[in-house]
């Protein structure tokens, strides 16, 4: 498999000051984080609330900036690239957030929320536009008379597969799912974990998966980087970091699971 994102040290720290008169305290988000990600593979990015997950999904969709180390995308270096020229990019890293009301426009129908992607990104001819509507959502589960509501008539987890289809309506080859699930109710994860893993399949997608969830993680990704305090901790293939685990934060994670 060819490597399709790079990381190389990746470092993120915030500086902050309490008051006039108080020394600057720095904050380690990311701290020196190198891993690779290949095509059709699912990397898991697992730790608890603060580890750095979430700012590790902002600087690979350089919605933040690094403080160092270097990002590749598709073999193309986009750590400091301007963000007109990472617009171009932006068609082939999407991102499926938690929250689906911070993502939906409330005033806008499903149909106006997934011509938006095809329109910025110019993904298929005018006439064509309202067919790849239907296509993307028979892709996620959902009727194509769905189209003509609003996120306010859908459930929680319909409008998941509503951000799940503007996700992939760019084409995307990467997919940061950012605690896509853990916001539903549990019956209704399985079926949206289920639907993930089969559009990775047919679309030939690659996932870089967040959750503090390790069951999870374990149940979707090829790999898994255990987080803590900005830094990888552990990482490696699934069954090893499950079973052959080295680091006591790892360890306590899996025995929170038993």
């Amino acid at each position: 498999m060819d490597s399709i994102l790079k990381v190389e040290n990746l470092s993120k720290h915030f500086i902050i000051k309490t008051s006039t008169f108080s020394e600057k305290e720095i904050i380690h988000a990311v701290k020196n984080v190198t891993f690779e990600l290949k095509n059709g593979e699912s990397i898991g990015l697992i730790g608890e609330s603060g580890s750095g997950k979430s700012t590790m999904a902002n600087l690979l969709l350089k919605l933040l900036e690094p403080s160092s180390g270097k990002i590749h995308l598709f073999g193309q270096d986009i750590t400091y690239i301007s963000e007109s020229e990472m617009r171009k990019h932006r068609r082939d890293i999407q991102i499926i957030f938690q929250y689906t009301n911070a993502v939906l426009d409330p005033k806008m129908t499903v149909s106006e929320l997934l011509l938006e992607p095809l329109r910025i990104h110019k993904i298929v001819e005018k006439s064509e536009m309202d067919s790849e509507v239907d296509r993307l959502l028979t892709l996620v589960g959902l009727k194509t008379s769905e189209k003509n509501k609003f996120p306010n008539q859908l459930s929680g987890g319909q409008n998941q597969r509503v951000i799940i289809a503007r996700a992939i309506a760019t084409r995307a080859k990467i997919i940061v799912c950012d605690e896509p699930v853990s916001a539903l109710d549990v019956s209704v994860q399985g079926q949206i974990l289920n639907l993930l893993s089969k559009l990775k399949d047919e679309l030939k997608l690659s996932y870089i998966f967040i959750s503090h969830d390790l069951k999870v993680v374990a149940h979707m990704c090829d790999q898994i980087a255990v987080m803590y305090k900005g830094e990888f901790v552990e990482f490696g293939k699934t069954h090893d970091v499950l079973y052959h685990s080295e680091h006591d934060y790892t360890k306590k994670l899996l025995e929170a699971i038993l």
